[in-house]
C-alpha cells in the first residue's frame, strides 16, 4: 500500500515552538488564499434551498419563491448564515496543532438576495497566547477576519472567526476527565416530546413584530435541534458549508494530502485517508482530537442560533449583529435548545430601532454550550394619522 510517510493513523501532533510563534507573528495582516475553501459563489434558488434544508430551516422567505415575492424583499433571500455556504472558513499555519472553533462575532449589512454573487476576503488578524488552559494544556486563540461582498462590491457581512489551537497529545491525555454517557439514553417518551416541539416551531413570517410592542425581559421562541444524527451533520456538509478545505474524494483528495500530509490521517478500520475535518462525522478522528464522539461544527451551531432569531423577528426584521462562544462539544445523540432574552431596546447610532438580546444554546445535560448576544432591527408601528 503506497503512502506518504508523513500520513499515519494519528492526527498530526505538532508542538508550540518559538519558531512557530515567530512564523505566525510574521503572517499578521496577511490576506489569505481562499480558492480551496470556496463552496458557493452564486445565491441560486437551489443553493439557498440546499443550505436552508441543511440547517433544518424551511422558512418560506428562503424556500418558497411565490411567498417571497409577496414580502418587502420581492424575491427569495438567503438566511444570514448562508455566508457560511459561500466560505465557511480558511486554515492558516499552526502546522500539526489541533484546533476548535472557539468564538464567532458577526455583523450584517444587507441581505443576500436571489442571484447575488458572493466573494470573501480573509485576513489573518493575529493571535493571543499561548496560555495555560484546563481544557487542553497550552493553547492560543487566533483571529481570522472574513468579509463577504456581493457583485456590486457592497459589504454583506463580516465574520470574525476565533479558533483555539492546542497540542493534541495533551488534549488526548485530558479527555477521560470529560467523559459523559454517549449516546445519550433517550426514552421513547422523551423522543416523542422532542419531536413534537420541533414540529410545533414556525417562523413569525408576514406578521410584523413591532419594536414598539416588545419589552425588556421578553424571551424569544425556542427552537430544538436533535437528537442529532449522522445525517444532520452530513446534511450540513451537503449544504455547502464544509470549510478548510473543501471535502473531496479519490485522486483529487490523495494529491492534496500528498502535498499537505498534515491535512489527513489513515483510518485503521477502512484504510482510507480521511481529512482532519472528519472529526465532525468520524468517531475515530474525533477521539484523536480529544473528543468522545463526532461533534458539530461551530458555524453549524451558529446557523441554528440564527434560525431561532430569524424565526422570532419575522420577514420585516433584520439581524444586525451576533456573537457566540462554543463552550462544549455538541455530540451525536445530543439535543440542543436555542433561545434568547431581550436585555435592551433602543435607537442605535445608525438610527435603527433595535433590540439587544442575550442568547443561549443548552443541551440535555444542562450545559450552556453557546452563550452569546444578538442585535436585531425591528419595524416600528406606522404613525397614526
Amino acid at each position: 500500500m503506497s503512502d506518504s510517510p508523513e500520513i499515519t493513523a494519528e492526527l498530526a501532533k505538532g508542538k508550540f515552538t518559538d519558531a512557530m510563534l515567530a512564523e505566525m507573528r510574521a503572517l499578521i495582516g496577511t490576506e489569505l488564499r481562499t480558492e480551496a475553501c470556496v463552496n458557493n459563489e452564486d445565491a441560486t434558488r437551489l443553493a439557498i434551498l440546499r443550505f436552508a434544508e441543511g440547517i433544518g430551516d424551511d422558512n418560506p422567505l428562503w424556500t418558497d419563491a411565490s411567498y417571497a415575492k409577496t414580502t418587502k424583499h420581492g424575491t427569495l433571500i438567503a438566511p444570514p448564515s448562508f455566508i457560511f455556504a459561500c466560505l465557511g472558513s480558511v486554515q492558516v499555519g499552526w502546522r500539526g496543532l489541533g484546533g476548535f472553533h472557539g468564538e464567532t462575532k458577526m455583523t450584517f449589512r444587507r441581505p443576500i438576495r436571489l442571484g447575488d454573487q458572493i466573494t470573501a476576503k480573509v485576513t489573518f488578524d493575529g493571535f493571543d497566547g499561548p496560555i495555560e488552559s484546563n481544557f487542553g494544556g497550552r493553547r492560543i486563540k487566533d483571529y481570522l477576519r472574513q468579509e463577504y461582498f456581493n457583485q456590486d462590491k457592497e459589504l454583506v457581512a463580516t465574520f470574525i472567526c476565533s479558533r483555539m489551537r492546542f497540542e493534541r497529545d495533551e488534549m488526548q491525555k485530558r479527555a477521560p476527565g470529560r467523559s459523559i454517557e454517549l449516546p445519550h439514553p433517550w426514552t421513547e417518551k422523551e423522543i416523542t416530546a422532542i419531536e413534537e416541539d420541533i414540529l410545533a416551531e414556525k417562523p413569525r413570517g408576514a406578521t410584523p413584530r413591532y419594536w414598539d410592542d416588545v419589552k425588556v425581559g421578553d424571551e424569544i421562541d425556542v427552537i430544538t435541534k436533535g437528537p442529532l444524527g449522522l445525517t444532520d451533520f452530513i446534511a450540513y456538509i451537503a449544504a455547502g458549508a464544509a470549510p478548510i478545505p473543501r471535502i473531496s474524494a479519490h485522486g483529487v483528495a490523495l494529491r492534496r494530502y500528498r502535498k499537505h500530509p498534515k491535512w489527513a490521517f489513515r483510518d485503521p478500520t477502512t484504510n482510507a485517508l480521511e481529512p482532519v475535518y472528519s472529526v465532525h462525522y468520524n468517531a475515530y478522528a474525533a477521539k484523536l482530537q480529544g473528543a468522545q464522539a463526532a461533534y458539530d461544527v461551530g458555524i453549524q451551531r451558529t446557523s441554528w442560533g440564527i434560525h431561532a432569531l430569524t424565526n422570532w423577528m419575522g420577514d420585516d426584521g433584520f439581524l444586525k449583529a451576533l456573537t457566540g462562544q462554543y463552550r462544549s462539544h455538541v455530540y451525536l445523540s445530543d439535543v440542543v435548545r436555542l433561545g434568547g432574552r431581550i436585555d435592551a431596546k433602543e435607537i442605535d447610532e445608525d438610527g435603527d430601532h433595535v433590540v439587544r438580546l442575550t442568547t443561549w444554546a443548552c443541551n440535555q445535560r444542562g450545559e450552556q454550550c453557546m452563550p452569546g448576544t444578538a442585535v436585531i432591527v425591528l419595524p416600528t408601528r406606522p404613525a397614526q394619522s
